[in-house]
């Protein structure tokens, strides 16, 4: 079995049936060299201060870099992506009603990385959902060229429908190969993890998760893009990032400063919606968490 790649003017009925299937497909070529080089030049300067990984699972060879929507303003046009998101509503949504961005990272596999541990993203939410839920979809923007030989992902097709317990024979296995501006879209259930590094070349990818918007997220978005940076950003990629209601009260926002009640009626779009701070309530520290992005 092999990962089936699609050109940018497929269907998201022809990719929902893709993902039913397999729970993985390759977008080809959709990015220009113009957005590769601006991510890169984005990314380059955090990338050179990140530590490697500490363990077998994070890499010894492998530099992770979240808080993207703060730091890289092409990488929130590519969390914007029309049809990554027309696809994320059409599959999150039966279960939700809406979705939002759950995790962002670059990830540089380095030579010299070992395989990572093959493993389902919905298990940072434990067993509390059941399986016939999709937790995620999960996009690996390709900025440079991925192969098998330099950390291509692995990825189990069809191992989101099997039973919990069963492992992959390494036939079962395979890579996302595909040429730099291209874009791996995959599940929350299926069994993947990043591959080893044999080449001499490092490995970059941008990884934009979404999920349903009653679900916590893997990374704190509003630590990680904190109100004096997102005030800045578009009221859309601000509601994607979980700056908006997740549903009728869901993520309701009170002014602990308001101590006349002026905010205790108002709807949370208003206030905290616009970010025009007209009560003088964003104050957020200057400095961002440290990064615990650690997936693959």
């Amino acid at each position: 079995m092999t990962i089936k790649h699609v050109n940018s003017n497929a269907s998201i009925e022809e990719l929902l049936e893709i993902i039913d299937q397999d729970a993985g497909v390759i977008i080809d070529n959709v990015l220009s060299q113009s957005q590769l080089n601006k991510i890169t030049e984005e990314l380059n300067p955090f990338l050179a201060n990140t530590k490697e990984g500490q363990d077998d699972f994070t890499g010894f060879n492998t530099r992770r870099v979240g808080a993207l929507m703060a730091r890289s303003p092409e990488c929130r046009v590519l969390a914007l992506d029309p049809l990554i998101n027309d696809l994320s509503k059409r599959f999150l949504e039966p279960h939700s009603d809406g979705y939002q961005l759950h995790f962002t990272s670059a990830i540089d596999i380095a030579p010299g990385e070992s395989e990572q541990i093959l493993h389902r993203d919905r298990g940072v939410w434990g067993g509390y959902i059941p399986r016939k839920i999709e937790t995620q979809l999960s996009t690996v923007w390709a900025i440079t060229d991925f192969k098998k030989e330099n950390g291509a992902t692995q990825v189990v097709p069809g191992s989101h429908k099997w039973d919990r317990n069963r492992k992959p024979l390494e036939k079962e296995i395979c890579f996302a190969e595909m040429k730099k501006g291209s874009v791996f879209i995959y599940t929350g259930s299926v069994i993947h993890g990043g591959g080893a590094n044999i080449s001499g070349e490092n490995r970059l990818g941008v990884f934009l998760h979404y999920a349903p918007t009653w679900l916590r997220q893997e990374e704190n978005q509003y630590l990680s893009c904190p109100p004096h940076i997102a005030k800045d950003l578009t009221p859309e990629l601000r509601a994607l990032m979980g700056y908006s209601k997740g549903g009728y009260v869901l993520g309701f926002y009170s002014d602990p400063e308001d101590k006349n009640g002026e905010l205790e009626s108002v709807s949370p779009e208003k206030m905290f919606g616009d970010f025009r701070d007209k009560y003088g309530f964003i104050n957020s520290a200057d400095k961002l968490v440290s990064d615990s992005s650690n997936r693959e």
